[in-house]
């Protein structure tokens, strides 16, 4: 039992971090086990499989709805279903960790609905990114463009402090420039897909929106449209 004069060790997570870590691995927690035959019967080892096939984000299925002005939402739920489906358990892990981390430090200042907007809405532009920018054959699957939207709220945070004190605001964009550059010198040398575009456009999704959902974002950005 805590009290003022006794603070816990550890801050509590915002709840809505709390139910993004709960539904990612709740997932990843059921294909791992329905893979190997601990439940779910026999068909559960296609569940990933099956996942993939109805959530994931597929360019070729964009293309297709923009080429007939055709939008089921059975293909334009995959905006938001997708970062909820992973190809392994480790990337579900990665996810997860980020989440819990850069999802505490946005949603203790921007408050869990903000948060949460920007996961979804990062998410969503990195799929975006994808399909307009790209033309890959392979599925959008895992959390990471919607991470990455998180990072950008971070990367906000740190921005506009810098800013508070006169400091150099580049240093802001230290975290995404290392985690971009380890993932472009593993694409060359190992090779894979280029869904390094769609965490980018995440993490400008994320930087951007936090503009306006910042608290007094959308307050500061009224007053200087009305001195312009």
């Amino acid at each position: 039992m805590s009290s003022p004069d006794n603070p816990s060790a550890v801050n509590p997570l915002p709840p809505a971090v709390v139910a993004l870590f709960l539904i990612i691995m709740g997932i990843e927690l059921a294909f791992s086990l329905g893979a190997r035959g601990i439940v779910g019967g026999p068909e559960a080892v296609g569940w990933r499989l099956s996942a993939i096939q109805t959530y994931a984000f597929s360019g070729d299925i964009f293309d297709w709805m923009w080429t007939n002005n055709h939008w089921p939402f059975e293909h334009l739920m995959r905006f938001v279903t997708y970062p909820f489906v992973h190809v392994s358990f480790t990337q579900a892990l990665f996810v997860s960790v980020f989440v819990l981390a850069m999802g505490k430090m946005v949603g203790e200042v921007f408050g869990g609905a903000a948060m949460m907007l920007i996961f979804v809405a990062s998410g969503i532009g990195g799929a975006l990114a994808y399909a307009v920018l790209l033309n890959e054959p392979f599925p959008l699957i895992g959390g990471f463009p919607a991470v990455y939207g998180l990072i950008g709220a971070f990367t906000y945070l740190l921005w506009h402090n810098l800013s508070l004190v006169g400091a150099n605001q580049s240093r802001a964009f230290t975290l995404i420039a290392f985690l971009m550059g380890v993932q472009l010198l593993f694409g060359l040398l190992f090779g894979g897909q280029k869904d390094w575009v769609a965490d980018l456009a995440g993490f400008a999704t994320g930087f951007g929106l936090s503009f306006f959902v910042a608290p007094g974002g959308w307050q500061r950005i009224r007053r200087r449209m009305q001195h312009d």
